[in-house]
């Protein structure tokens, strides 16, 4: 049984995938045995509370420097035994302490696809936004391991979504998670319990 930590930072949709996934079966071999979110009362905690997962709030300004909070996190996740740390939505930034503690196994879900729309900065409404001022016919979202530099790890899943001639960010963000987000990080999730993710360089392999 794979033990999952997430982090969070805002209402937790992509939590709530995960979620789903686990109480439909999809999941079977997959535990969340702790929820962390980097603000107090956001939603994710509460989406957390109503399936019965621990949830606490570990908040980066009660820490003087990004490697105490790096050590709070890793304190608490340890605690947990948690195997597989998955960032959803998480806005705080984590420092070389705890890359290098959970090396290769830390996973994002980025909304859009990787590397077009990314790093420092892009987050929420940021990649839609500018891929519609860039005008670009595709987007989508990817699921990546996580390195020190903001959304340049190896990539595990994307997932194209096709831009509407109407599309506001608002619209298009709604899409990429529907279509694309709650699709590929649950499916990111089970492979790795499943031991069919490999790391090799800058790509990942993924077993039949």
């Amino acid at each position: 049984m794979l033990k999952i930590g997430v982090l969070v930072s805002g209402g937790g949709t992509n939590l709530q995938a995960i979620i789903d996934k686990l109480e439909n079966g999809y999941l079977s071999n997959c535990s969340i045995v702790t929820v962390v979110s980097s603000k107090p009362d956001t939603y994710a905690l509460e989406r957390a509370r109503k399936h019965d997962i621990e949830g606490v709030c570990i908040a980066r300004k009660s820490f003087p420097s990004i490697e105490e909070y790096d050590l709070a996190l890793i304190s608490h996740l340890e605690s947990h035994g948690v195997e597989l740390v998955v960032m959803a939505g998480f806005l705080s930034i984590l420092g070389e302490t705890f890359i290098k503690r959970y090396e290769g196994r830390i996973i994002n879900v980025h909304p859009a696809l990787i590397p077009s729309f990314c790093g420092k900065g892009y987050y929420g409404l940021t990649p839609h936004v500018k891929a519609l001022e860039y005008g670009v016919k595709v987007t989508g979202a990817t699921v990546h391991f996580v390195e020190l530099e903001a959304d340049a790890g190896p990539i595990i899943l994307q997932k194209a979504v096709c831009i509407k001639e109407d599309d506001t960010p608002e619209t298009l963000q709604k899409r990429v998670m529907e279509e694309a987000e709650w699709d590929i990080l649950p499916k990111a999730i089970k492979l790795i319990s499943e031991n069919k993710v490999f790391i090799e360089g800058r790509r990942v392999k993924i077993l039949d």
